[in-house]
């Protein structure tokens, strides 16, 4: 099982797509009907799909497998006309999320280059009850606990420490998706394209605790949080879950490097604006 792509209702997808494109370096993988598909530089047919909407949304967060993992969680009796093809179903968590989970048919070769995306590594969400999260992405989604802060809940579904992340929020909406790039160089010459763009960071660079990845993280065109990530941790069954009082900083601090600033009254901003179809 895997994190494949995250679908998004937004009200400019010109502007979405130009950005994505031109800016954060994905690479357009076709249309149906109105909605765009954009690929990174691995496997997956496409990592990021838009579609027009007049208020923008998350309509699903979409993890791939084979049929013997999917069955586990239910029956793929939907076909889905989207780049890759393939049959899958929908699981709505407590708070509206739409988990999508989708039987894999085909996988296009990499591509070349050394500063794009790969593919996404995780979604982290926000939530009112981070604990009713957490029990759930368990019981329904099959996903198993990495690590508890103070603050997150994180949540793998394969080898990569997190897939999924909850953060402790007064509404539920997605907070920010990552993708990984191929290493610490590329993360950090991507925050140099973005600053050449005209996108300054607000948060990174920086490497996280949970997951022990570096990090940029910026505002995009449609309002939402986007994050250039590389070097996310691996983990086995016999990864010891991290409790609250294992990932406390010193003063001041708030990552390994204890170099990152963070703009929370942007961030906090921005976290509002991709809320969950149906909530």
């Amino acid at each position: 099982m895997r994190l494949r792509s995250v679908e998004l209702e937004l009200a400019d997808v010109v502007q979405a797509a130009d950005f994505l494109e031109r800016v954060w370096g994905l690479v357009p993988a076709g249309t149906t009907g109105a909605t765009r598909f954009f690929r990174g530089a691995g496997n997956h047919p496409y990592i990021l799909s838009i579609a027009k909407s007049s208020m923008p949304a998350v309509a699903a967060i979409t993890f791939a497998g084979s049929p013997e993992e999917i069955a586990k969680l239910g029956k793929a009796n939907t076909a889905y006309d989207v780049p890759g093809g393939g049959k899958g179903f929908e699981i709505r968590g407590p708070e509206a999320q739409n988990y999508r989970f989708i039987v894999e048919t085909s996988s296009p070769a990499p591509l070349p280059g050394r500063d794009q995306p790969i593919q996404l590594t995780h979604a982290v969400v926000n939530s009112t009850d981070v604990e009713a999260a957490e029990r759930f992405a368990v019981e329904k989604l099959g996903f198993r606990v990495s690590d508890r802060t103070g603050h997150m809940r994180f949540l793998r579904c394969n080898r990569k420490h997190h897939c999924v992340a909850y953060a402790k929020s007064e509404f539920a909406s997605l907070n920010h998706i990552a993708f990984e790039m191929p290493d610490l160089d590329a993360v950090m010459r991507g925050i140099s394209r973005l600053r050449e763009a005209g996108f300054e960071p607000v948060w990174g660079p920086g490497r996280h605790g949970p997951g022990n990845n570096v990090f940029g993280y910026f505002i995009a065109p449609w309002g939402g949080i986007v994050e250039y990530t590389a070097e996310v941790s691996e983990v086995g069954d016999d990864y010891r879950i991290g409790a609250p009082e294992d990932w406390k900083w010193p003063p001041g601090r708030i990552d390994h490097w204890g170099l990152s600033k963070k703009d929370t009254a942007k961030t906090l901003a921005a976290e509002r604006v991709l809320r969950f179809t149906g909530s």
